[in-house]
Parts: structure tokens; sequence; C-alpha cells
């Protein structure tokens, strides 16, 4: 509720800092102004002794006001006014913390970045009266990159730059062209005056425009808020740590962590692969306002009137809800700032005072002006806001001095708090006596079923702080659902004592049985959402062996003694299998398979197919919108991705053996049963010279198609026509020639290749040569002519010849 009290002290009206009038002048605008001055591009220092202004239009540059302290010695100060021309911008002013760095003496280092890569570092003095350049430097390598964010962490300039497209090798279709930003740092020192800037390394590179946002010792990679949602790429953030050298995958729908990786892997599609199919199933909440908290923390303003704090160990906790007919809108001023234990909200002429921990809102002001939230590092814990009229401080007391406390509304809201806290607490138990690395969230708990206990208990103190129930009407509430509940504890101990009392086989037995029942049950299950499907991927991470053994049980998984697979397993499992859902469960075996039985790899891709092809299981396969790298699905929105694609993905991202699997890469292509799939095969074969396997694949799959036919005879009678390595298998390729193909354009064809293939090294080649000779065509070409109607005499000359050329010259006539 709104309160009345002193709720504004007043700093400074500006009168007190240079260029005041024309501070205020810029301050003081009407919303139709199209060139008016916006409240995000003024940046206050931390020592609030410095107001900045970022002009965009219709000039560009940047324009200082500085509070002096010995305001009679700065008749004539110096400032840090910038303005361009040719359109370059101002990305960003900041200030680095000479905490970290190794700066001694008074004053403070402000850091300019422009768009086109140029950094300037500014220094003031008061002895001096004024700023003074110390230094100007390039970011980015290339003179044609465009820094488009950039942030300070620690002692580590961090920016997101655009490359050129020349200089992009990835942007070669439009998604990918999506993906021309790279993740820029470099260290940076200050000492003695002088800027020491280190080499630059990229941290992320083929990655979406990024809004980079430092927080204490982690730094926040956030989408383009103007980037449509419909893209995979804008439904996450990362937040990189330097000190871990790990990102961390999370989302605005989701309380944890997706994942968390190593930042060794630089190239963002490779880093992110893993997790589209689970992206391309959310729908997340929009991203309006966000600012750091300076202890690794986020604060994010979502479109659903949720704010959220995103904690140091990425965990994503909701805070506070505004009205619920909050629509944000794009000329909605909001603006974000945390105070230690305090987080203050201003949205439009409202400022929201929110208790960090519980989320109660202490304090709602109507405010007769929009203001920018700013922190001052001499007083952390007090808000300060910065309006047309002044710099005002927040203090959170009533008319009489006393510390505004909680109302009985608030009690019964910290009551909630509290309840939502079991849960809380709940999660942490639960998690680390789990055997999965997903992370159990609050939501999990309270719907599913499977852990009663906090359950129970939030409902417990729920009635009791609401209604005030005394011990007995507490214990009637306990034994309504008693039995159950007991048992399920009960249970849960026998279990957790098993774990401890018994040796490592025994508790080896204990996992693999638990992971058993848990593949089974949600193979089994009638729908997998994403989560669920996440969770089922960390169990096949972490027990591989265990969840492979239970993933050919529920599927009913049976070697033949020929040396095929069948399966007994209801239809319905089987469409759970193949549905290229998030996170597709067919590539999560296929992965088992190739480590554990990689010889039944195209095996089960035929069992696949077969029962992909049942009538009863009408799938509608669709690829996934994200264009992977290689081989899955190719540029993005190519539908119906076939499965032997899928597994040739799969089997293209493990580590396997580079003879192993191109066998296996054959066998999978041939399975597979396509046209182009069984060319590229006989194109592999070919390449490793493994001859007799080449004529065994032509003999079986030239049956298939007259087309099929033409394409493999084409490219056998290519290798003929270049080496005698073929020679041996000659009956078996004639016999493959298609019926409508004549003389005239066998000839042809090997005319052409003949012409293709490179120079003999000598006019006398040694014997065996290893040109085609005419002879060897002879049984081809006689074929032919015996099929046509009216044989032509035109090639009785051929049929003539010797059936292999002649031996060639002794060297003795050659002089």
């Amino acid at each position: 509720a709104k309160r009345s009290g002193d709720m504004n002290t007043l700093l400074s009206d500006f009168r007190d800092y240079a260029g005041s009038q024309k501070l205020s002048d810029l301050l003081t605008f009407s919303k139709d102004e199209p060139s008016r001055i916006k409240l995000s591009d003024v940046r206050v220092s931390p020592d609030g002794r410095h107001v900045h202004v970022l002009l965009r239009q219709p000039k560009v540059g940047l324009m200082t006001f500085d509070k002096h302290e010995r305001p009679q010695l700065a008749l004539n100060p110096k400032k840090l006014d910038v303005w361009f021309k040719g359109g370059v911008s101002i990305v960003d002013v900041f200030y680095l913390d000479l905490l970290h760095n190794k700066g001694k003496g008074t004053g403070v280092v402000a850091v300019v970045v422009y768009e086109n890569g140029k950094a300037e570092f500014w220094k003031f003095l008061d002895y001096k009266t004024g700023w003074y350049l110390l230094q100007t430097s390039d970011l980015c390598n290339s003179p044609r990159a465009r820094v488009l964010s950039v942030c300070v962490c620690s002692s580590l300039l961090v920016w997101c730059e655009e490359r050129p497209a020349s200089e992009n090798s990835s942007a070669l279709s439009s998604t990918r062209n999506k993906l021309r930003y790279c993740i820029c740092r470099r260290d940076c020192e200050v000492e003695d005056g002088a800027v020491n800037l280190g080499g630059l390394k990229i941290i992320l590179h083929n990655n979406p425009k990024f809004t980079v946002i430092s927080s204490g010792d982690y730094v926040h990679l956030l989408p383009d808020l103007k980037a449509k949602l419909q893209l995979c790429i804008s439904k996450f953030f990362l937040t990189w740590s330097p000190h871990h050298d790990s990102f961390t995958i999370s989302t605005t729908c989701k309380n944890t962590p997706i994942k968390k990786l190593s930042a060794k892997e630089s190239d963002f599609r490779q880093l992110i692969a893993d997790c589209l199919g689970y992206l391309s199933a959310l729908e997340p909440p929009e991203i309006c306002s966000f600012s750091p908290t300076g202890c690794g923390g986020l604060l994010l303003l979502l479109n659903t009137g949720w704010l959220y704090i995103l904690q140091e160990d990425g965990m994503l906790r909701r805070m506070y809800k505004l009205a619920d007919n909050f629509t944000p809108q794009a000329d909605t001023h909001t603006s974000l700032c945390f105070y230690v234990n305090i987080v203050a909200l201003m949205v439009g002429k409202t400022l929201h005072l929110i208790e960090v921990n519980c989320g109660t809102e202490l304090q709602k002001i109507a405010l007769k002006r929009e203001g920018l939230l700013y922190a001052n590092q001499a007083d952390r814990r007090t808000p300060f806001l910065l309006s047309e009229t002044g710099l005002f401080m927040l203090t959170e007391k009533d008319s009489t001095g006393k510390t505004l406390g909680l109302s009985p509304a608030e009690s019964n809201q910290a009551g909630a708090v509290l309840v939502e806290a079991v849960f809380e607490e709940a999660c942490k138990y639960y998690q680390q006596r789990s055997l999965s690395s997903t992370q159990l969230t609050v939501e999990s708990l309270k719907k599913g079923g499977r852990f009663q206990a906090p359950i129970s208990l939030a409902s417990i103190l729920r009635n009791y702080l609401n209604s005030g129930l005394r011990r007995t009407e507490t214990e009637s509430l306990q034994n309504g659902g008693g039995d159950y509940i007991a048992g399920a504890l009960v249970a849960l101990l026998e279990l957790k004592g098993s774990l401890v009392r018994g040796g490592v086989k025994e508790v080896e037995a204990v996992g693999g049985t638990l992971v058993e029942k848990e593949v089974v049950r949600l193979l089994s299950s009638s729908e997998l959402d994403g989560e669920t499907l996440l969770y089922l991927n960390s169990i096949f991470s972490m027990f591989p062996g265990q969840a492979w053994s239970a993933a050919q049980a529920a599927l009913q998984l049976h070697h033949n003694v020929e040396g095929s697979l069948s399966s007994r397993a209801a239809p319905d499992v089987w469409k759970m299998v193949l549905t290229p859902s998030a996170l597709p469960v067919f590539e999560l075996l296929c992965q088992s398979v190739v480590r554990f039985q990689p010889g039944w790899l195209p095996r089960f891709l035929q069992l696949s197919q077969q029962q992909q092809g049942s009538a009863a299981l009408g799938l509608s396969l669709a690829s996934s919108s994200w264009g992977f790298p290689s081989g899955r699905g190719g540029e993005s929105g190519e539908n119906n991705v076939p499965l032997y694609r899928r597994a040739l993905w799969v089997l293209s991202s493990l580590d396997t053996d580079t003879e192993q699997r191109q066998d296996l890469e054959v066998e999978l292509l041939l399975v597979s049963g396509r046209p182009n799939a069984i060319l590229q095969a006989l194109r592999i074969l070919m390449v490793k010279r493994q001859w007799e396997r080449v004529t065994q694949v032509a003999q079986q799959f030239c049956k298939q198609s007259p087309l099929l036919n033409k394409e493999i005879f084409n490219s056998l009678l290519c290798e003929v026509s270049q080496h005698r390595e073929l020679d041996p298998y000659l009956d078996l390729l004639w016999a493959l020639c298609p019926e409508d193909y004549t003389v005239t354009t066998i000839l042809n064809l090997v005319l052409k290749n003949i012409s293709c293939s490179p120079p003999s090294p000598a006019p006398f080649a040694d014997p065996p040569s290893s040109q085609l000779a005419m002879g060897q065509l002879k049984p081809l070409l006689r074929k032919v002519l015996q099929r046509e109607t009216k044989p032509s005499q035109r090639y009785a000359d051929i049929l003539q010849s010797p059936l292999y050329p002649p031996p060639a010259l002794p060297l003795d006539l050659l002089v």
C-alpha cells in the first residue's frame, strides 16, 4: 500500500554541478519531442559527483557535468564532452574499479567506448580541475568490427562485437547470419596514470547479438530484447564465470540452470547444441528490464509483471509481482537497482521498494516525475534517485523517524514466504541425495506428488500461520493423510539406510535398480515434457551403463542369430523414442548404442525405420528450427529429417575411432535405403578402395530402381576408366549395365572420364599399364550390341581388337 512520510531527501538541485543549467535543460523534456533525452542514456558515477548524458540525436556525443570539491578553483574546468561526426556513436561510459587495478592516488578513471571499437580512458583530478585523457586504444582487431555492448568485470574489459560478413565463415544462411557476433575480452590495468591493455581473447564466437552485463565476478549475456522469441537463440541467456572458466545456460521460465559447461568450448553453436530441442519447446517470458546486483546476481523484470533475481548460484527466484494490469509498452520507463537488502523498482512514476529475502513490498510511492535509480558507493544500502529536478536519497522512515515495520497483512505474506522457504530447503535436501544432476525446483515439488514431506509440512505451516491452529488441530491435520505420508518417509529412510550401510557393490546394485526403474518408467509414460526429457538425458549421462541396460529392457530388444534386432515393445514406446521432441530420445539411445554396442547401430536404425513405417505409429517427424552445423537437417526450416541423418549426426558428434566411424557411416547410409545415401556410401568405399565391398553394394542396390542403377553404373565406369584396380570385377560390373544404354552412351562416358583423368607420367608406361584399353570394354560392348535389333557395323573393328593391349615395345627399338 502507499505510505506517507519523509521519503525524499534532496541531495542536489544540480546548481553545484558545472553546467547545471544545460543539465536541467537536457533532463527537462516533453515526451512528444522525438529527440528527447532518455533516462536510460544517463550515467551517474559511483560517487555521485559526475553525471554523463549520452546524446543520440540530432547530434551524437557525450556531455559530462561535474561537482567539484573546491568550486572556487574550478572557474574554467576541463570537461569530458565529446562530439562526433559521421554517425559514430558512443556505446557506453563506465568507471574502472581501481581496487582491482593498481591505480593509486586520487581521482576516478572513466572509459568511453565508441561503436567503431575505440576506447578513451579519462581521469578526473580535482587539483587539476577537470578531466584528462590518459590513453586512446582500439579494442577490436578488425577496423570493420562494430562494438554493440561493453562492460568491465574486475580487471577485464568485456564486449560484444559484430564481425563483418567477409570475416565470418559461418554467414552462409539467413539463420546463421544472425550468428555473426562474438564476445571478446582484454585485461586492463591502470597504474601510475598509464593504461595497460592485454591481448584480445575471444570468449565466444558464432553467437547472436548479446548485451553484456557485469555483476561481481560474473558476466551475464542477455539476448537482444528486440529479437523474436520464436528463434531458439533468443529463448535463453548465458552467464560466464572468468574464475571458473565456465558458461551457464539459463532461461526465464526455469528456476534452475539448464546446463553448465566449460568455457573451453568457444563455439556458440556447439555450446548449446544439446539444448536446442529442449529450448525450441519453451515459451519463456520476455525480459523488459534488468540490473546487476553487484554481487554476481541479476535483477530481471519480465513482461508477465514478475520481478526475478538471478542468484550467484544460478537459481532464478521470484521476488515480486506487479499489478495484474501491468502491460509493458515500448515507451514505458522502468528502472531497477539493488541495495543490499532492498530492491527499488520504478515503473513510470511509481516507485516500489521491495525486501529482497521475502519479496515484501515495503513501500509504494507515487512520484511527480520519472526518475533514474542509481547506487552510491558511500552508502550501498540506501536508494538514490536522479530526476529532472535533482538528486534524491530515499529514506525508509515515517514522520516520527522510526523505521517502518510490517503490517498484519504483510505478516500473512511473510507466512507465505516461510512456506515457500520450506520448499526451497526441501529442494536443497533432496538435491544433495539425488542420483540426477538435474536440479529440483519448487514447482516440481509442489506438483507431481513424488515428495510428500514438504507438502505436508507446508500445509501445516500455512494453516497455522493463517488460522492460529492449536496443537490438537495440527495433529488432526497430520492424521488426515498420515498413513501415506508416514509410509513414504519410512521407505525413504529405509533406502537411505541401505545406501549408508551397504558396501560398494550393494550401492551399485541399488543405484542400478533405481536407474532401471526410472528409465523404464519414463520411456513407458504417455508423454514427456521438456524438463522430464532433460532429466532422462542426465540419467544417461551420469549412469550410462545402467541406463543402456534399462533402455534395452524398455524396448525389449533382442539380437537375433542372423544379426538383426527385433523388439516387442508397444508402438507407443517407439513413438516416444522416434519423435524429434525436445532432447530427442532416439539420439540419446544412439549414443548409448555407439558406446556399448557400436556394431548394433545400423541394425538399431533398421529396426527404428521399421517401427516408424508401421501403420500404427502415424508419426509426423519435423526437424528443429535450428540450423545445425553439420548433418542434422541441413539448413534451418528443412522438414522431415530422416532417422539415418539423425543417427549420423550422433555418430559425428562422438569421439570414436576414425576407421570405425567411417565403417558405421557406410552401414547407416546403406541401411537407410535412400538413393543419395547409397551413392554417398559408395563414394566413401571408393575413396577407401574397398573394391570388393563396392561391387557387393552395387549388385545389391542396382535392382532397387533404374535411376539408381544408372547412377551406380556411371560411377563404376568412371573408376574403370581411370585405373585397373577393378579388373577382377569387370564381369560383375558389366552385368549391371542399364538396359537402355547404347554403345555410343558408353563410349561417351568413357571418353569424358578419360579426358578428366590426370595424364600418364610417361609416353610409354611400364606394364601393367594403368590406362583403360579398349579390349577391356569388348565384353560390355558386345553385350550392348547384341541387345540392339539391328547391330551396327560401325564398331565391328573394335570387336576384332585383341582382348588385351599389345605389349610395350622393347627398349632397343626405341633408340
